[in-house]
C-alpha cells in the first residue's frame, strides 16, 4: 500500500486564511499534513498582504526552503493567498524554485494545478474566476473536528479604504449562498463543532440568496444558524461600521446564541485622517454606532483596529485617536503602524517620521493594554459559561473561552473538549483568566 504524500501549510495573517488553508488541504487529495517543512512532498504558503513588506517576508521564508529543494528537487513549493496574486508570475520570476502560485480566488483549482506541476511544469492562476470557487471544491471531510471553527460567508470588499489592499487582492464583495453556507454549518456540528465564527473581509456586508430565491442578510443568516440543534455559539469577524445595520444590532440582543463580543474596526479617532483613509465613517457615527450596540447590548465587549502614523497624521490626530478609545473603553485592540501597500492611494503621500509612528504605536498599545486588563479584571468573580477547547499545560487542566472571547483555565477539569459548563472567575492574569467549575 502506497503511504500518502504529505503537504506542509505555511498559514499567514487573518482567520480567513486559516479557514482557506484547511480547504487547500482538502482540495489535495492524497496528502496528509504534516507539521515539518522537512517532511513535506509539497511546501505551500498561503500568505498575507497585510503587514508591512509582506512580499520580502514571503521571500525570505522562500530563501529557508531552498536547501529542501536542492537536496530534493522532487520538493513541491508553492505559493498562494494575497502575496500569491499580488506578485503573480513576479515569484516565479525571483524564486524559480517555486512550482506554483494561486490566488485566494482560485485555490479550487489546486488539484489541476498540481497535476501539471507533476509534470515538470509551472502552474500560475491569479485569476478572479466567474464560477464560485466553494461549488466546485470537494465535500468537507467527516473527520471529527475541534469544538470551534471559521467558516467564510463572505469575500472581497467594495470599501476601498485608502491603505488597503484587499479590494485588489480579493476582489469585489461576494456572498456565499444561504443553503451552501447551512449545509456546512450543519456538517461543522455534524463533527463535533460547536461555536463557530462567520467570517468575512466585511462579514456584515453579507447578501446571500436560497435556492427558492430568498435573500437572506447577515442578520438572518444568524437567526437561521441559530435554529441548527447542537450549534451553541456563533461569532462573525470583521465588520465594517457602515454595515451595522439595525436589525444586526437587534441580533446582538436579542439572539442568545450570539456572542456578546464585536470586532468593529475604526482605525483612527480624527475625522481628517479618516476622510483621508476613505473610510467613510466619522468619529461621531462611530460613537453612536457603539451607543446604539451597547443599548441594545449593554455588556457587550467590543474590539477595534488602530493604524498610526497615517501620512500627514499630526499630533493631534492621533491624540484624537487616543480620545476616542478612552470613550469607547475597548476589551481588546489590534493596533499597526501605516506601512504603505503599492498600488494603494495612501502609498504616493508623505510618510510620518518612523521615530514618531513607533512613540505613537507604544503609546497606543500601552492604553489599549490597561484598558483590557481593567475589563479583563471586572470578570473576577462572575459565573460565565466556557466552552473547554483543549487541554491546559498542567495535568487536569483545560482552557477554554468565555463568550466575551476572554481565555480561561481550569484546574482539577475533567471534563471533555466541546463541553460548556459554568466557572467562577478567581483569578486574572495577563491575557488569560482562571476559574473553578460551579457545582462540579
Amino acid at each position: 500500500m502506497t503511504s500518502p504524500k504529505k503537504l506542509f501549510i505555511k498559514t499567514y495573517g487573518c482567520q480567513m486564511n486559516v479557514y482557506d488553508s484547511e480547504r487547500m488541504a482538502e482540495a489535495l487529495k492524497g496528502y496528509e499534513q504534516t507539521d515539518t517543512p522537512e517532511d513535506a512532498d509539497m511546501i505551500l504558503l498561503n500568505t498575507c498582504h497585510i503587514r508591512e513588506k509582506a512580499a520580502e517576508k514571503v521571500y525570505s521564508e522562500l530563501g529557508r526552503y531552498k536547501p529542501l529543494k536542492d537536496a530534493r528537487p522532487d520538493l513541491k513549493i508553492g505559493v498562494a493567498g494575497c502575496v500569491a496574486q499580488a506578485e503573480g508570475g513576479e515569484i516565479m520570476r525571483r524564486q524559480p524554485m517555486v512550482d506554483l502560485v494561486v490566488g485566494p480566488q482560485s485555490y479550487h483549482r489546486l488539484p489541476e494545478m498540481e497535476a501539471k506541476v507533476l509534470t515538470g511544469e509551472k502552474a500560475l492562476d491569479t485569476d478572479f474566476p466567474i464560477d464560485d470557487k466553494f461549488e466546485h471544491l470537494a465535500a468537507r471531510p467527516k473527520a471529527a473536528r475541534g469544538p470551534t471553527a471559521f467558516l467564510t460567508v463572505q469575500e472581497g470588499c467594495d470599501k476601498f479604504c485608502a491603505f488597503c489592499v484587499v479590494p485588489y487582492t480579493r476582489g469585489a464583495e461576494v456572498s456565499r449562498p444561504v443553503d451552501r453556507i447551512l449545509t456546512e454549518a450543519r456538517d461543522l456540528v455534524e463533527r463535533g463543532v460547536r461555536e463557530i465564527t462567520l467570517l468575512g473581509q466585511n462579514v456584515n456586508a453579507y447578501h446571500g440568496f436560497g435556492t427558492d430565491g430568498s435573500e437572506a442578510t447577515l442578520a438572518q443568516l444568524i437567526w437561521k444558524l441559530d435554529k441548527i440543534d447542537g450549534l451553541e455559539r456563533i461569532r462573525f469577524t470583521t465588520s465594517h461600521p457602515n454595515d451595522m445595520t439595525d436589525e444586526l444590532i437587534e441580533a446582538h440582543g436579542t439572539c442568545d446564541k450570539l456572542m456578546p463580543y464585536l470586532h468593529l474596526p475604526v482605525q483612527s479617532g480624527s475625522d481628517k485622517i479618516l476622510k483621508r483613509m476613505n473610510r467613510s465613517h466619522t468619529r461621531d457615527s462611530y460613537l453612536k454606532l457603539i451607543e446604539r450596540i451597547r443599548d441594545a447590548r449593554p455588556d457587550i465587549l467590543i474590539s477595534g483596529d488602530f493604524i498610526v502614523g497615517f501620512p500627514e497624521e499630526t499630533d493631534q490626530d492621533h491624540a484624537d485617536t487616543l480620545d476616542i478609545i478612552r470613550e469607547v473603553n475597548f476589551g481588546q485592540g489590534f493596533s499597526f503602524k501605516y506601512s504603505p501597500r503599492p498600488g494603494t492611494p495612501a502609498a504616493e503621500r508623505p510618510e510620518v517620521e518612523a521615530a514618531v509612528a513607533d512613540a505613537r504605536l507604544q503609546e497606543l498599545q500601552a492604553l489599549i493594554a490597561h484598558q483590557q486588563k481593567a475589563i479583563q479584571d471586572t470578570m473576577l468573580g462572575r459565573e460565565l459559561d466556557v466552552l473547554f477547547e483543549k487541554p491546559g499545560k498542567f495535568e487536569g487542566q483545560m482552557m477554554g473561552k468565555t463568550g466575551y472571547l476572554h481565555a480561561v483555565h481550569v484546574k482539577n477539569c475533567d471534563l471533555p473538549r466541546g463541553a460548556i459548563a459554568r466557572v467562577r472567575i478567581i483569578e486574572s492574569v495577563r491575557n488569560s483568566l482562571a476559574g473553578e467549575l460551579v457545582n462540579k
